[in-house]
């Protein structure tokens, strides 16, 4: 089938106007594929070299920033340290991205590694994205119930907007209470942690989602992710009575802040158009989102290769330092007027704004 031709966005606002129905029935863009198969291929191997210095020193200066923020007497320069803080640290946190997309035994050390700098104290270990973000990328799975990382927010009531982002805020008082009070619990009481497990050990945004039970390698990861858990949640509790609780009040803020933000980037990286049907690779492919360069911003609050979402939906395994390269090889490849350039769009507050506009059109 000839690629629809109303997604391109020389088409005069076309793809702006297109019914959803429209985009989610699109047939699969065979040559597309080919070409995101082909132009590829020398570039989908990570590099150690670049993931180990970029997780390294966005960790050491988010928690440099975060010390500093606690420490300063000055409130204006607190904050200005807790807003480098909250950014260098959710680039380090969305390394948990990158590591479910690993495949089986590659770079295991730097797992490891991410764990216990980042992803343990930040009370967001791996297992929360490993086996469960995979769902996400599955073609028959992807938008329906079982997705947990879908909804359809573009098709719901206005008010699920900021409710949806400011819900976000509240994230890490909610993960530590997971592994203070509900971890131990779990532990003595059968039901209660398989009740956790199922609702509160992914991070989805599905409320209907139910994951399953940890299985193979995954199952004594978590053990012991979720022991070092619980260890740091009470260690954060603990320092209220030994420094006050200035210093867990700050770094609240900041964790709260990272959360807000990354649900923002989460509002923006689907159009949120399907309603629980099953979809081609391509309609996958054009309900999520690029915002590739020139601008700058989206480096920001989409790092790590986010900013190319689209594209990773693409190819899942795909390093996030590849995907710029192979954005500019397919947008030479196949022009602007190609299926491929239908999932670029300009930013967030045009990506906000276009799914707001959507959600007034909901007659429920």
């Amino acid at each position: 089938m000839e690629p629809i031709k109303i997604l391109s966005r020389n088409s005069a606002g076309a793809a702006e106007n297109a019914a959803p129905a429209d985009r989610l029935r699109v047939e699969d863009d065979k040559a597309m594929l080919r070409a995101v198969r082909d132009l590829t291929k020398d570039i989908a191997d990570p590099r150690p070299d670049i993931y180990w210095p970029d997780m390294l020193v966005s960790a050491g200066v988010g928690y440099a920033s975060l010390a500093g923020a606690i420490l300063v007497g000055n409130t204006i320069l607190a904050v200005a340290l807790g807003l480098v803080a909250a950014l260098a640290l959710y680039r380090a946190l969305l390394f948990i991205h990158e590591i479910s997309h690993f495949r089986r035994g590659a770079m295991a050390r730097f797992s490891k590694a991410w764990n216990l700098l980042v992803g343990i104290p930040m009370l967001t270990p791996s297992f929360m994205y490993e086996g469960a973000h995979v769902i996400h990328h599955k073609r028959t799975q992807y938008g329906t119930v079982e997705d947990p990382e879908y909804l359809p927010l573009a098709l719901m009531k206005p008010w699920s907007l900021p409710l949806f982002v400011l819900v976000a805020l509240f994230a890490p008082v909610a993960l530590i209470f997971r592994f203070a009070v509900l971890v131990p619990l779990g532990a003595v009481f059968p039901p209660v942690r398989a009740y956790v497990w199922e609702r509160f050990s992914a991070l989805a945004i599905n409320p209907k989602f139910r994951r399953r039970p940890p299985e193979g390698e995954l199952k004594p990861r978590v053990f012991w992710q979720e022991l070092g858990g619980f260890a740091w949640s009470w260690v954060l509790i603990g320092s209220v009575f030994a420094f006050g609780w200035k210093p867990l009040l700050v770094a609240l803020a900041v964790f709260s802040f990272v959360a807000v933000v990354n649900q923002l980037r989460t509002l923006v990286a689907h159009l949120w158009e399907n309603e629980g049907e099953p979809m081609t690779v391509t309609a996958q492919f054009l309900d999520s989102v690029n915002v590739p360069p020139p601008g700058y911003a989206a480096e920001i609050w989409a790092p790590v290769g986010l900013r190319y979402h689209a594209l990773h939906h693409l190819m899942p395994s795909m390093p996030y330092h590849a995907l710029p390269e192979a954005h500019r090889r397919l947008a030479r490849e196949l022009g602007t007027a190609s299926t491929y350039h239908g999932a670029n769009h300009p930013g967030m507050f045009h990506l906000v704004n276009r799914i707001a506009r959507s959600t007034m059109k909901v007659r429920r």
